[in-house]
């Protein structure tokens, strides 16, 4: 574990960037960023921008961090692995001491940081509205992008909606978790006034990304009672779907090809995604989640065996849901021989297990795919149009709405489309189209939900819905498809403590 004592305070970093990431940003490599003097031109609000995006990529938050911490904290995915960070995320007893807090956290301020920059940047420069508005919407997406990934690990956070310097950093006291989401909203409702239809690369933000989040940030509100945010959410969720032509949206025929690192950046379906396309990095560049989700002594992956499905979650997919075979890795060449996942541990490897594992990751890592997979050009979707259909589903089902079931069933009916992937190894094939899973005739708050953990597998979301719906003590029960969690502790482990080194800097920090 490193020592926390080697980080300067969060808010008093001075913003140090390199820009070597995003294939469909900027590339400028970028000393120290400050508001003063740097910014004269939308060219250079821009800069900053993609500075606060790149950090998304670090593997500090998608690279691995937050992401696997997400996985680990969901009841999808189990534990293959003794270190005791990981051991905390997996069983709820996290602390703040652990590395996959703290070092989300200080990432993730460091993009806010960098939003905050371009945003009071802007101020210096001259340019018609026109121009320098929808350069600064993409500003006020990433930070409401962030915070919105922090207010709901956290609860209460600091909000700092500007560039904070000086003593003034010493007592910056928690925002109220209902004053941190109005921000939020704000700060979206801004981005969707003035972003693009239509953009280049899914890795910059649209009007669809800001009216996505925005659908997703009332569901979230609403939690489980709130019909208010329920009909936004069903509102704004729906104003995507009725105008997907316009935003070019559209769910994608395949199911594979969402998680096919070469034939992604054609698909319609990804709104908001993270972008590591095009860049030939060295083995630890990234340090992405192929290796942790793949099969220790797997000739191809060369994985690391740490966050594996348990059998019980295989077994929750129905037989002939196409949503399975690409989800879950069943063979591996392991010693020369081919096998599959009842023969795994044949490796040797301590932390193999006989169990399926996630393939969303690890199948097609595209062509710089090098070193147990840890640098590929995998584009991680943030948010898709199949989510949006569910959010409208969901919401719907609160609101009443009989558009409800034709969202849902449109989700299923992709599945059954089929498509091309492997046999749970290498050997890629045609899968036809099925009957699996059958259209719904009426829909429940759990058919949404439980559609969602299906579709959204390992993409980092169920812990969120388990969240916002608090369904902790039903999950982690024996029933679960982890079985009990006995550490689980409904009172105070939905959110995760603030890291200590922050508290010990200023105490204004408890939560």
């Amino acid at each position: 574990m490193k020592n926390m004592k080697t980080y300067k305070y969060l808010f008093l970093l001075l913003l140090s960037i390199s820009i070597v990431g995003c294939s469909d940003l900027e590339e400028h490599p970028v000393g120290i960023l400050s508001p003063e003097g740097f910014f004269s031109t939308v060219d250079d609000i821009q800069i900053a921008v993609d500075a606060s995006l790149t950090h998304a990529i670090n593997e500090e938050i998608w690279g691995r961090k937050l992401s696997i911490a997400l996985m680990l904290r969901s009841d999808m995915v189990n534990l293959q692995s003794t270190q005791t960070r990981r051991v905390e995320m997996d069983t709820h007893s996290i602390t703040g001491d652990n590395e996959m807090v703290y070092d989300p956290w200080i990432r993730i301020y460091l993009g806010i940081a960098a939003a905050n920059n371009a945003i009071a940047g802007a101020d210096d420069v001259t340019a018609d509205e026109t121009i320098k508005n929808p350069v600064i919407a993409q500003a006020y997406f990433a930070r409401a992008f962030y915070y919105f990934h922090l207010v709901r690990l956290f609860g209460d956070i600091p909000y700092l909606d500007a560039p904070v310097e000086g003593d003034a950093a010493y007592s910056i006291n928690l925002t109220p978790e209902s004053e941190v989401y109005d921000n939020i909203i704000s700060d979206l409702e801004f981005a969707k006034t003035w972003l693009p239809n239509t953009v280049a690369s899914r890795a910059i933000p649209s009007k669809a990304a800001a009216s996505s989040y925005l659908a997703l940030v009332y569901l979230t509100r609403a939690g489980t009672s709130d019909n208010t945010y329920f009909q936004k959410a069903f509102d704004e969720a729906k104003e995507v779907i009725d105008n997907k032509e316009t935003y070019e949206l559209d769910l994608d025929p395949d199911f594979q090809t969402l998680f096919n690192a070469d034939k992604i950046d054609a698909s319609l379906e990804p709104i908001f995604a993270l972008d590591y396309n095009a860049v030939e990095a060295d083995d630890n560049s990234y340090d992405q989640i192929c290796p942790m989700t793949g099969v220790s002594g797997d000739e191809d992956d060369g994985g690391w065996s740490v966050a594996v499905p348990t059998m019980a979650v295989y077994e929750s997919f129905e037989a002939g849901d196409y949503r399975r075979d690409v989800s879950f890795q069943t063979e591996a060449t392991i010693k020369g021989a081919l096998v599959d996942y009842t023969n795994f541990t044949i490796s040797g490897n301590g932390s193999a297990a006989n169990q399926p594992y996630i393939a969303k990751y690890t199948r097609y890592p595209g062509q710089y795919a090098r070193g147990n997979k840890r640098a590929t050009s995998h584009n991680y979707s943030m948010i898709r149009y199949a989510e949006v259909l569910l959010i409208a589903a969901e919401a719907g089902v609160e609101i009443g709405s009989p558009l409800a079931v034709d969202y849902i069933n449109e989700v299923r009916g992709r599945a059954r489309n089929g498509g091309q992937s492997t046999s749970g190894g290498y050997t890629e094939q045609a899968f036809p189209s099925s009957t699996i899973p059958a259209d719904l005739t009426s829909v429940t708050v759990a058919d949404v939900l439980e559609e969602r953990r299906l579709e959204l597998a390992f993409e980092c979301k169920r812990w969120y819905d388990i969240k916002r719906r608090q369904l902790g003590d039903q999950v982690f029960g024996a029933s679960g498809y982890e079985g009990a969690k006995p550490d689980w502790n409904s009172a105070v482990d939905y959110d995760t403590p603030i890291p200590n080194d922050e508290i010990d800097r200023n105490s204004n920090l408890t939560n």
